[in-house]
């Protein structure tokens, strides 16, 4: 029953659900980890990242990208598409019912938050200072750094060194990383279907007193996160990081 779309779409589901999860208990009215800070949403952020890619490998997907943007710069990477699109669909729908999740799990404190700009931070990405080609650089960047040391990580020379298993951990530190030290910009979405699936969810759910999905700032992270993925898949194949 286990395949690489299963793999992917619950992969990112555990993802969304469980980043976006810590997002809502941080800034959501009520909630026991209400004001917890960065710290917090980040550490929740690596740690749904690894559970998600445990996920995703236990369901079906070796790959477990999780993020159009990995499949991408794989993609580019090696000069493979094909995979693209089965997974960037699993993906997109896996946010979106992780997204779905969330709303149902917080569902009392919804109406308990009067900012719409805190709801709307449970599904999707927003910039610190709005301005667009700085922030969409701050994803380009993000996303390169992902994709490139997640290459270098699970290449056969970092391989001949001893990590093994540790790939998700070190996956899950890296996100982390990203997010102390690139995330405070933009909220580092560095991922297409961490930010637009949600969105769409947030723009369908019967979410209380929201207000707008802030579609204009949207193509934002999604282009920047695919074209620093892009640029990245590109480095790596010239360096012939294998």
């Amino acid at each position: 029953m286990t395949s690489p779309f299963l793999g992917e779409f619950l992969g990112t589901m555990v993802l969304v659900l469980l980043g976006n999860g810590v997002v809502a208990g941080v800034v959501l009215k009520r909630s026991k980890a209400e004001g917890s800070g960065w710290m917090v949403i980040t550490a929740g952020w690596a740690f749904a990242v690894m559970a998600g890619v445990f996920t995703a490998i236990a369901c079906g997907s070796s790959d477990a990208h999780l993020n159009p943007a990995v499949t991408l710069g794989f993609a580019v990477r090696v000069g493979d598409f094909s995979k693209v699109a089965p997974y960037v669909g699993a993906q997109l729908l896996g946010a979106a019912v992780g997204a779905a999740l969330v709303w149902l799990h917080y569902l009392p404190h919804w109406k308990e938050t009067p900012d719409a700009a805190a709801k709307l931070a449970c599904f999707c990405t927003a910039p610190a200072i709005r301005s667009a080609i700085p922030n969409l650089i701050s994803e380009i960047v993000g996303t390169f750094v992902l994709v490139f040391v997640v290459g270098a990580i699970f290449s056969k020379s970092v391989a001949a060194a001893g990590p093994g298993s540790l790939g998700p951990y070190l996956v899950g530190s890296l996100v982390w990383g990203i997010g102390l030290s690139l995330g405070g910009t933009t909220g580092y979405a560095i991922n297409p279907a961490r930010d637009l699936g949600p969105r769409v969810a947030h723009a369908i759910l019967p979410v209380a007193e929201k207000g707008g999905s802030d579609w204009s700032y949207a193509p934002i992270p999604v282009v920047g996160p695919l074209v620093g993925g892009a640029l990245a898949g590109w480095i790596l194949r010239i360096l012939a990081v294998a």
